[in-house]
């Protein structure tokens, strides 16, 4: 796998940094906002010139006069993409015109011998082009109109910016899959801590203020032979807690990180133990079908608890949670850390996991031999069959005589037999009954019902037909 040219983004607060980063990688990764500041961690995405991939990194707004808070972090984030990147646009504000944090920024890039190209940001058409030519006193010899709202001259950007900068030939061989794994959790819980301390180096901003990460950012890096990609979240607050557009922006991406992950580690704070917040979160993995790893962090911190008591409350809370694995760990001295990725591993394994319908049915047959379905209304729960029909999240069909007649008892027995022989470790498993066609005395076709085994149960009548005619046997 070579190693794609970087475009790092760089200029003053609020300018449209991100909505040129946006518009370059032809996604809304990175949160637009009026309001200075948004963009704190650097954030990484794939664009393309002419065919060509390259990396394009956005980067927080440089201010050496702002008292605000995380500004330090945030010049040092963009430093870091600064150095890493092989050439460098400026944004600049073309209405605003030529500000003394322009001119330091420029400064800064002239300085390090990297192509530099100024991106006049805001002019929207050709009758604007006049405003540009004020800038040529910054010292950046290659200037380019562009609006990133609008998608104007980003092709004419590109193309001045990756002048001077070689393309490597891509290689014939397809790059190894990446595990993608979300780091998710309230605010304040340790996410930022737990990767920078992974990747040893300060790719994301630590602070002890809840809500510094607001854009989820995708780290991406080899362990052994396996690629990863750490996608570092947003902490989901309350929806009291939302005062900003931008935390309801920041609660979006997050779930929308969840949603493209292949796995989670939730973390938790030991010392709080399991809010409703928590819960809620644990929830939504569950429903995505997305793997599950629990931390509990800061366990440096506490005196006095047992892991155990520990354990059983977030398993009373969240009946999923039991089935995953779960690690007391401090992100802030490292321990445990490196049990982590052979957990991964193991669960994202057992994501892909599949059980021929031959296994499975001698599971079905030896648990209705063990505890046979009760009768109900005269009548009694048949299982014809049982087959896996898909992975991440593992999927599975039981094929039934009467839905309805799955009472809740005998769903969980099931459902802790199936988890039992097993495991499924740390993922969610889907089971759906469904109604075998059948005909009746009158040859008319019997309705399908499709019901959701952890889900709630279609109560609807049916056709009030017995099944002793049925013959089919299992295999």
């Amino acid at each position: 796998m070579h190693q794609l040219p970087k475009l790092a983004i760089v200029g003053r607060p609020n300018v449209g940094k991100s909505a040129l980063f946006n518009r370059i990688c032809k996604q809304k990764i990175a949160i637009v906002d009026e309001a200075e500041g948004v963009t704190r961690d650097r954030l990484y995405a794939e664009g393309e010139l002419f065919g060509q991939p390259f990396q394009v990194i956005d980067t927080g707004g440089i201010d050496s006069r702002s008292k605000a808070a995380f500004n330090e972090q945030i010049r040092r984030q963009a430093e870091i993409a600064i150095e890493e990147a092989d050439t460098i646009i400026q944004v600049v504000d073309g209405h605003i015109g030529v500000t003394d944090l322009d001119k330091e920024v420029a400064k800064i890039l002239l300085q390090t011998k990297k192509p530099v190209c100024l991106a006049v940001n805001k002019i929207d058409n050709l009758s604007q082009m006049e405003l540009m030519h004020q800038f040529y006193s910054l010292g950046i010899t290659n200037l380019v109109p562009v609006s990133a709202s609008q998608g104007w001259q980003i092709a004419e950007l590109l193309e001045a910016a990756f002048e001077k900068v070689t393309f490597e030939k891509e290689e014939l061989e397809e790059d190894p899959k990446a595990i993608k794994v979300a780091v998710v959790g309230r605010p304040n819980v340790g996410k930022s801590s737990l990767v920078n301390f992974i990747l040893d180096e300060e790719r994301c901003i630590v602070s002890p203020l809840p809500g510094t990460t607001r854009d989820s950012v995708d780290i991406s890096f080899t362990l052994g032979d396996q690629l990863y990609t750490l996608i570092d979240t947003a902490g989901i607050r309350r929806k009291g807690a939302e005062h900003e557009v931008v935390d309801k922006f920041a609660a979006i991406r997050t779930e929308r990180a969840i949603e493209r992950a292949d796995l989670c580690l939730l973390m938790l704070d030991v010392q709080a133990g399991m809010t409703a917040q928590d819960k809620k979160i644990a929830n939504r993995i569950e429903e995505a079908g997305k793997g599950c790893i629990i931390l509990f962090n800061k366990w440096d911190l506490v005196k006095g608890f047992r892991m155990e008591h520990v354990m059983k409350n977030i398993e009373e809370e969240v009946p999923f949670l039991k089935h995953c694995p779960k690690l007391f760990i401090s992100a802030k001295n490292g321990r445990n850390l490196d049990k982590i990725f052979p957990l991964i591993q193991e669960v994202y394994g057992d994501s892909l996991k599949r059980i021929t319908t031959h296994q499975l049915n001698k599971f079905i047959i030896s648990a209705m031999q063990r505890n046979h379905p009760p009768m109900i209304t005269g009548k009694r729960l048949r299982i014809y069959y049982m087959a896996q029909v898909g992975i991440q999240p593992p999927k599975f069909i039981l094929f039934v005589n009467y839905p309805n007649l799955m009472i809740e008892s005998y769903r969980k027995y099931l459902y802790n037999q199936f988890r039992e022989t097993y495991a499924f470790t740390g993922v969610p498993i889907q089971l759906f009954l469904k109604s075998r066609e059948r005909k009746d005395k009158s040859e008319r076709i019997a309705k399908r019902s499709d019901v959701e085994i952890d889900g709630n149960f279609d109560d609807s009548e049916t056709d009030g037909d017995d099944d002793d005619d049925d013959k089919e046997k299992w295999n």
